[in-house]
């Protein structure tokens, strides 16, 4: 007997024109396809060819001139460091939208061109992303307070007309000045932008520049409205840079229509989310969680997104979470597990809590990393609900693999973000190419075409989309994940596949390996990866971030994480080094370095990556490599 996902998912795979054919009659079209797919410049294959749209219009005007739902809220900003709740119906998003897209336009910005958006989580970032898919221009997000250098290679790489920021950004407690590293970076920029377009925050105003530099509050007084401008379905939405092998950032391009497509479908038949219900994705607009569920996804559902700048322990405590989920009538909630490994070390027991009503709460989705099995249970046990993991990537925009809720619920597998999502037909191939069988690890893979809302290339280079995702493989999308598909179909996401650890002949996955070390009852955070070793190949070395109530004595913990791993893995793992830190470094999205971490273990030279958290762990990292007889050199 099958049910609704496995319906879904075989249509996916054996009629993909028919199912996202269907899928597409739900969004607002200017005028229809002439082809769901074109395969006529494989591997480049495109959606929704001949198609127009417009994305803003499927975002707001949509829910406000045609379903007549202009009252319901859209956007709820919720900023525990400023003390600030605001609110926007879809007809006031609509308006403010309609008038910003006024002032990019009114600065010679139109259709094709692109803006850099250099923003802090607040509504003013949102806006600026919808009014640049009102008039057609392509927007490119960078993180707020990324490092000058960094933002230079986005600027020259996009070359932006304009670039739209803010005076500045609240981590925590700290105050970051915004403009002076926007003023550095055009400096630094062989590409100029005409006009930066500058929101003033209160807690510290910037000094603007003459004849470059607006003030987003006085050019918003003069502003008229415009209407959306229809674009083709195959004409690209946004670039959003991701690390590349080269040092060099890749431009993923997002597309018009098949983003608006994918990701309408995505709320309902993976989130079970439907219009009014209230979705919260604690991420950040710079990173793509943020385009796809923050922004984009919600609004084309007809949801209420919230918008919310804090951090989940510290804005003020490790209740905020539960204080926002209560008093927004949160239904589902998306955020890395880094999230909640953060609170379980803050607040082992939950306690904060118990002074919540989450009784409408009815699923936490989790996906930026790898999801422990300890922090799935103890989130389980604590919440209540269903704690789903899912896997995905910025080039793909949303789930490769979830336990997809709308469709059908499957039981949970510890370590397991479930199945393939319908439209994603995932292989795990080996070094020829060939499927490998139930249980095997292997390189975790893509059969062609991608469904919609993934990249159709990469920012006006196309070979190097060819040769960083689709020539290892052919015929296959690289995901350049290593893992298994079981006999059940449930797909296993060990690590990277530059992860997968070589010792004396065996291959062994540090994910395995972390999972045992996060079960451990005093372990908050952990990070395993394999360094060189003359006799083994490698050998793993582990960190280890203890939970804040834990009594016991470091070497204690140390030897029974040692014990741990050889028994649950096995003597062949040889894990026997292992150190305690107060943190681990990780990107600003929750991503451990264990990249970073290794190179400088094995005395590489090695860069602090610009999207580093806080750089003055890697001064904590290396003095702990360096008790346990390891070390490093920067370069």
């Amino acid at each position: 007997m099958t049910n609704p996902y496995e319906d879904a998912f075989q249509r996916s795979i054996t009629d993909p024109e028919g199912f996202w054919g269907e899928i597409a009659q739900d969004v607002h079209w200017y005028k229809r396809w002439d082809q769901v797919l074109d395969s006529s410049n494989k591997p480049l294959y495109r959606w929704f060819v001949g198609g127009k749209l417009n994305t803003c219009y499927n975002a707001l005007d949509y829910h406000v001139d045609d379903r007549g739902r202009g009252d319901r809220i859209a956007l709820i900003y919720d900023s525990p460091v400023t003390h600030t709740i605001q609110k926007y119906t879809y007809a006031e998003l609509r308006d403010t939208v309609a008038r910003f897209a006024g002032v990019l336009a009114g600065r010679g910005v139109g259709k094709g061109d692109r803006v850099v958006i250099y923003m802090p989580m607040i509504p003013e970032a949102a806006i600026a992303m919808l009014a640049c898919a009102r008039i057609g221009a392509i927007h490119s997000v960078v993180f707020g307070g990324f490092a000058a250098k960094e933002l230079a290679t986005r600027i020259n790489d996009s070359q932006p007309k304009v670039v739209v920021s803010a005076s500045c950004g609240i981590e925590g407690q700290r105050i970051i000045a915004y403009k002076p590293l926007l003023d550095e970076a055009i400096q630094i920029a062989s590409a100029k932008p005409e006009h930066c377009i500058i929101f003033q925050r209160p807690q510290q105003e910037a000094a603007l520049v003459h004849g470059r530099d607006i003030e987003w509050s006085a050019a918003m007084a003069v502003a008229s409205a415009v209407d959306c401008v229809p674009v083709a379905a195959t004409d690209p939405l946004y670039i959003l840079y991701t690390s590349g092998t080269t040092g060099q950032p890749k431009g993923v391009v997002r597309d018009n229509g098949g983003h608006v497509v994918a990701l309408k479908w995505t709320m309902k038949a993976i989130y079970d989310v439907d219009e009014d219900d209230v979705w919260w994705a604690a991420s950040d607009v710079g990173w793509v969680v943020g385009h796809s569920y923050i922004v984009y996804a919600p609004l084309f559902k007809g949801c209420t997104t919230i918008l919310f700048e804090g951090k989940p322990v510290g804005t003020p405590d490790a209740g905020v979470f539960w204080r926002i989920i209560s008093e927004h009538k949160v239904k589902c909630m998306f955020t890395a597990p880094t999230a909640y490994r953060a609170i379980r070390r803050e607040d082992p027991d939950a306690r904060l809590i118990k002074d919540y009503d989450l009784s409408h709460f009815k699923a936490l989705f989790l996906a930026g990393e790898r999801s422990d099995p300890a922090t799935i249970q103890w989130s389980e046990k604590h919440l209540g609900t269903p704690v789903i993991d899912h896997w995905w990537q910025t080039e793909t925009g949303w789930a490769i693999a979830a336990n997809c809720m709308g469709l059908h619920r499957f039981p949970v597998k510890y370590g397991s973000p479930t199945k393939a999502v319908p439209g994603w037909d995932v292989r795990v191939l080996d070094d020829e190419n060939r499927d490998l069988p139930a249980g095997t690890i292997g390189a975790l893979s893509v059969k062609l075409p991608l469904p919609p809302g993934t990249l159709p290339t990469l920012w006006q280079n196309d070979q190097r989309y060819i040769e960083a995702y689709l020539t290892e493989y052919p015929g296959y999308y690289k995901t350049a994940d290593a893992g298994m598909i079981d006999e059940d179909g449930y797909i296993y996401v060990m690590s990277r596949t530059d992860d997968i650890i070589n010792v004396a002949g065996h291959r062994l996955s540090t994910g395995a390996m972390e999972e045992v070390l996060a079960g451990l009852p005093d372990v908050a955070e952990c990070a395993v990866l394999g360094v060189e070793d003359a006799l083994k190949g490698q050998v793993p070395v582990g960190f280890l971030v203890l939970n804040a109530a834990t009594v016991r004595e470091p070497n204690e913990i140390i030897q029974d994480a040692v014990q741990q791993v050889r028994k649950q893995i096995g003597p062949v793992a040889a894990f026997k080094m292992a150190a305690i830190v107060k943190r681990l470094p990780k990107t600003r999205s929750g991503k451990i370095l264990r990249g970073t971490i290794q190179k400088i273990a094995d005395n590489r030279e090695f860069s602090i990556p610009a999207t580093i958290d806080d750089p003055q762990i890697i001064d904590e990292i290396k003095a702990s490599l360096e008790a346990l007889g390891l070390a490093g050199k920067k370069k």
